[in-house]
Order: structure tokens, then C-alpha cells, then sequence
């Protein structure tokens, strides 16, 4: 099945008829916002480790988890989250993550115990996986015109490298001004910003349904993997 947008045709890929150029662009910054929030908190965490670990007690050892916690969630189940993009809907699943992702940054933030924090980082990093695993097929479906498409691709990359460096001077400054915990309290009012937006100009496309299944064992055994290695 061709969608027909302005002339350009693309095949099964549910293109975003209605929205309005100015629009799409504002999504676009939208998407990019919900990508810095997560590229920033891979970074971020790094310049509150020496706070973390004399408020909370950790071990040199142990404190490895608060990083480790996030990236094996994310990196484990990148795939199966792009995948229920496909299944699901990528706004369902976008929309989802950013969910899990602000809850879970509040539980950070609230955390006074190690199994509490460690428990919701690695929450945290599967909202991220969820968030960031369908934002570049958000941006290719909103802008089909490759001239476009391209300016849409680099913005979109700008961020994700850039999302590194803001981390660490985000870092350092929170937890000087104020504490630790507000390394995680900033991304609430930023996931509430992204997700209201997201509601308004993102469009829904129907997924393709479980017709193909999900290899979710296959997510699970790279998950297990990786906490093990």
C-alpha cells in the first residue's frame, strides 16, 4: 500500500497527511527534546557519583550500578522497543516511555536507599529504550521530501551528540547549586513539557498489529547478558 504526501510516494509507511509544515517542525523539536532527555541522563549521572555514593553509602564496586543500571535496560531492549514501535504504534510507544522514564526519574530523585535507586535507573533506561528506539521513524515518516528529510536528520543528530556534553555541565551544576536528587528532578518538567506537546502534534498511525510477533525471549537473553558479563 503507497502513501501519496505532496507528490512523493513511499511504501508501507504511514505518512503524516494532516499536520502542517510549520507543525511537523515543532514535532520535530518535540521528538528532539524527548532525545536530549535521554542522551543527557546517560552523561549526567557521571559528575553526581562522588555525592551519590557518600549520601547513600555505596561501595566503589556497587556504584558501577547506578551507571550500569540504565545503559544494560536501554541497550537490551532497543530492539524489542523498535519493534513494538512497528506492532504497537510508534506515538503508543514513544508516549509510553516518556512515561516510564519521568516516573522513574522521580523515583531516582527520591530514592535514599541503593536497591532503590539501582532499581529505578534500570527502569529508567527502559523508558528510554522506549522513547529513543522510534523517534529517527517518527522523523523519516514526517518528512518524506528527502531536502527535508535531511535538515531533519541533522538537527536530530546535533542534539544526540550535544545531548552528552549538556549532560556533564548539567551535572556538575546541580549538584553544586543544589543537590544530587535534582539531576533526576529536571527531567520531570521537561518529560511533562515533551509529552503535552507530543499529545497535540504527533498523529497516531495504526501499528501492524502481533501478527509477526516480537522476539521477546531473544531482548530478555540479551538483557541477561549483558548483566551478567
Amino acid at each position: 500500500r503507497d502513501y501519496k504526501v505532496t507528490g512523493v510516494q513511499t511504501c508501507a509507511l504511514p505518512i503524516y497527511t494532516t499536520i502542517s509544515n510549520r507543525n511537523r517542525w515543532i514535532a520535530l523539536y518535540v521528538l528532539c527534546g524527548g532525545m536530549l532527555m535521554i542522551v543527557l541522563d546517560v552523561t549526567v549521572v557521571n559528575v553526581a557519583l562522588p555525592s551519590i555514593q557518600r549520601d547513600l553509602g555505596f561501595s566503589q564496586s556497587s556504584l558501577a550500578w547506578v551507571v550500569n543500571a540504565y545503559l544494560i535496560s536501554f541497550g537490551g531492549l532497543l530492539l524489542l522497543a523498535g519493534r513494538f514501535g512497528d506492532i504497537l504504534g510508534s506515538k503508543s510507544v514513544f508516549m509510553a516511555g516518556l512515561a516510564i522514564f519521568t516516573v522513574a526519574s522521580l523515583v531516582c530523585g527520591l530514592s535514599q536507599s541503593q536497591e532503590m535507586l539501582v532499581a529505578a535507573r534500570f527502569v529508567q533506561g527502559v523508558g528510554g529504550a522506549m522513547t529513543s528506539a522510534v523517534i529517527l521513524g517518527m522523523i523519516v515518516t514526517m518528512f518524506p521530501e528527502p531536502r527535508e528529510r535531511a535538515k531533519a536528520m541533522g538537527v536530530y543528530a546535533f542534539v544526540a551528540s550535544a545531548g552528552g556534553s549538556v549532560g556533564l555541565l548539567a551535572g556538575g551544576v546541580l549538584t553544586q547549586a543544589i543537590n544530587w536528587h535534582w539531576i533526576f528532578f529536571i527531567n520531570i518538567p521537561i518529560g511533562i513539557l515533551v509529552a503535552v506537546l507530543a499529545v497535540r502534534l504527533l498523529e497516531r498511525p495504526a501499528g501492524i498489529g502481533f501478527g509477526d510477533g516480537a522476539d521477546v525471549p531473544g531482548a530478555l537473553l540479551i538483557t541477561s547478558s549483558l548483566m551478567l558479563g
